[in-house]
């Protein structure tokens, strides 16, 4: 390789490589028209001159008790910046805390957050559980605490709230990094995250990870987490196939994958891993849990009208051991068979022998609907601070199934 096209080839991949890029600046320019802010209890205002202003100096106010029950403004800035970086973590890391506090983020004084989700999930990981991981987006370096490197531009003001629903007191240690400037940039969206899980959603119905939003905007991707129902025994439940419907799309979406483990750029069953764009933190087969997220990052998927993500709920399994879930109340529904001589659509056939006949093939691989519980959370940008999504689901649904 000559010497020029190498250079270029480790500049490619440097930018391939950085989360987001968003120029092509060079890590030794200085824009004018830009300077640093990092918010913390140290310095609350941000302003410049103003941290570290306690006790002399030396530790002074690194850190706050947040009581049950309470919220602490973590950030209310005044002007136009991007936030680089939001680093925090607290004492009581338990599945109950994690899917209590939850983190409130509002966008240029509107009257509704774009950001209002339980604050284990919103750093990456479903379930109330933690682990040591890192991705382009989010990292927990040894499983005690919180960081997302997602750019944050605001115009006019940026505020986070920190709402402690948990039953105990917190001390709470974060800091908030910015970069501000005198003008936005030019096309700016507008960071939105949104929680839900599948309450209530029946058997053949497709889990949506983020409702239809309107507007013009990019789906940057998700965290999934599943609890798989202990009637289904060891049964695959990663059948499900990711659906994106764009811009206007009715009743069949324009993007679609072709199983869970393959969105996640993985294959036959899964395991632990983590990587930049897409990973699977927890994979807890004996208790049926699992946590994996995948981020469009170097594959964006933009809209330019609306935007609505899916999965749906299915798994995998043999005939004998699906009858014995049937018997057992499992909800379960047929959809195909791969057999030796190819896929069966069970939905487009008719006459084929039902699952408890003699003659529906006992060897071959079935994938059927069934219904565990789903949650995720979903990042994406929009034109706008309010994507008009329905509120946080209240606390009682949020914790129902983290154990």
């Amino acid at each position: 390789m000559k010497k020029k096209n190498a250079i270029g080839y480790w500049a490619v991949l440097l930018l391939l490589c950085c989360p987001l890029y968003s120029g092509a600046q060079e890590l030794f320019e200085v824009p004018r028209d830009a300077s640093t802010r990092w918010v913390s209890f140290e310095n609350l205002s941000g302003a410049k001159g103003a941290a570290a202003l306690k006790n002399q100096g030396a530790k002074g106010d690194a850190s706050r008790w947040i009581k049950a029950g309470d919220s602490v403004v973590i950030l209310d800035y005044t002007g136009c910046g991007v936030i680089r970086r939001i680093w925090m973590t607290f004492i009581d890391r338990s599945p109950e805390a994690l899917r209590s506090i939850r983190l409130d983020i509002y966008w240029d004084g509107a009257g509704k957050p774009a950001v209002s989700v339980p604050v284990g999930d919103f750093f990456g990981i479903g379930l109330g559980r933690t682990a040591a991981f890192q991705s382009a987006l989010f990292s927990n370096p040894e499983g005690k605490s919180f960081n997302c490197y997602i750019p944050m531009p605001f115009k006019t003001r940026a505020r986070m709230v920190f709402v402690n629903q948990s039953q105990k007191d917190e001390l709470l240690f974060y800091d908030v990094d910015m970069t501000v400037s005198e003008k936005p940039a030019e096309d700016l969206t507008y960071f939105h995250a949104y929680w839900s899980d599948n309450e209530g959603i029946g058997l053949g119905e497709d889990f949506e990870i983020l409702p239809r939003v309107r507007g013009r905007g990019r789906f940057l991707g998700c965290n999934i987490s599943v609890r798989t129902d202990s009637v289904y025994r060891d049964t695959w439940f990663g059948e499900g196939e990711v659906k994106i419907y764009l811009d206007g799309d009715g009743s069949h979406p324009t993007l679609a994958g072709t199983g869970t483990e393959d969105y996640l750029g993985s294959a036959w069953s899964l395991g632990p891993f983590s990587q930049l764009y897409q990973g699977a933190p927890v994979v807890d087969k004996q208790k049926g849990q699992y946590a994996f997220y995948r981020y469009h990052v170097p594959d964006p998927v933009y809209f330019q009208r609306d935007c609505r993500v899916t999965i749906q709920q299915m798994g995998g399994g043999g005939r004998n051991v699906i009858r014995s879930i049937v018997r057992a109340g499992g909800k379960v529904r047929p959809v195909s068979v791969m057999t030796a001589a190819g896929l069966v659509r069970l939905l487009d056939t008719t006459g084929y022998p039902g699952l408890f006949e003699e003659a529906f093939p006992a060897d071959d691989w079935v994938n059927f609907y069934r219904i565990d519980h789903y949650a995720a959370t979903a990042y994406f940008y929009l034109d706008t601070p309010d994507a008009a999504l329905p509120p946080l689901a209240p606390l009682s649904r949020r914790l129902k199934y983290i154990r």
